[in-house]
């Protein structure tokens, strides 16, 4: 049984605090994981204007933001300059490298990104995608390999410049399996390892789940069968903050079961890409999360 950690990093408090933990723990438990960085400036502030969505409210009561990312991160491209996690994090970042973990992309600014590439066009697409390679290559002196979009947010653009800029597979959707996506009927070639699993802050608080029993809630959704192996999104500001814990007794949880916890290149290393199934790419909703989000869709028969 295999399950790739995905470990989103977010923030510059996630990078210098949470990411070492994360380090840490993995080393310590012999256990593998891809850590997808963000590169550019730290805008967590503005991502206030998300108060206006529906179901955002809600989600910010159920996991505090305050405690789990600082009253200066949220102060951030606001009241303060975001700093430059890219510039500032960069010893951080090549150490995650250095102690054998696979390293990717999340994205430039998080924030602009989530907010902005619904409605993008390929040239504001390329510019963040472009300025994040370049970042990426000058912190670790090669290209990435893996793509993995900040909030699940994508649109067309992004999927063809994942293939037209090199990356050997993406995570940067919602879904059950890997697959070769397809939008408005246009297949890519790269292929998807989606996130398979609910996040931490979408399961808490609903339906009685609470810190003290959610490892176990998805220990339990983990054993059901999933090809190809389930993917899991952690993020470095809460399963490498506040929840470390949390993660820790998950992870006790799943090695005690004889899962094998690994990277993304991993599980992509060992795909026939050729036999893979061609799904569509929709935008649509996930219990827990507010707004929409890029999930596996239908597939075309004839495929897989």
């Amino acid at each position: 049984m295999k399950l790739a950690l995905k470990v989103d990093v977010d923030t510059y408090r996630g990078t210098r605090e949470g990411v070492p933990r994360l380090v840490e723990l993995l080393k310590k438990r012999a256990a593998g994981a891809t850590f997808l960085f963000s590169l550019g400036p730290d805008h967590t502030g503005r991502a206030i204007r998300r108060a206006f969505r529906p179901g955002f409210a809600k989600k910010v009561s159920r996991t505090s933001v305050l405690e789990h990312y600082g009253l200066k991160t949220l102060l951030y491209g606001t009241l303060l300059p975001g700093p430059d996690i890219g510039a500032t994090c960069s010893d951080i970042m090549r150490s995650v490298r250095d102690e054998g973990f696979e390293t990717g992309i999340h994205c430039w600014d998080h924030v602009r990104w989530q907010d902005g590439i619904a409605g993008a066009d390929e040239a504001w697409t390329r510019v963040e995608m472009d300025l994040a390679l370049s970042r990426f290559n000058e912190i670790f002196s090669e290209p990435a390999k893996v793509h993995g979009a900040a909030g699940w947010q994508m649109n067309i653009h992004a999927m063809r410049l994942t293939q037209r800029l090199g990356f050997s597979y993406a995570s940067d959707t919602r879904g059950t399996c890997p697959f070769i996506p397809v939008w408005n009927a246009e297949p890519f070639p790269v292929p998807q390892l989606p996130t398979t699993l609910p996040t931490l802050d979408e399961l808490i608080g609903i339906g009685g789940i609470t810190p003290e029993n959610v490892a176990q809630r998805l220990f339990e959704l983990s054993t059901a069968p999933a090809p190809g192996g389930h993917v899991y999104t952690l993020h470095a500001e809460l399963e490498g903050g506040k929840f470390l814990p949390v993660f820790e007794s998950l992870i006790d949880m799943w090695m005690a079961a004889g899962f094998k916890l690994t990277s993304l290149q991993s599980m992509a290393d060992e795909l026939a890409v050729r036999l893979l199934p061609r799904h569509a790419v929709r935008m649509g909703t996930v219990a827990g999360r507010s707004g929409t989000l890029a999930l596996q869709g239908e597939e075309f028969p004839g495929t897989g």
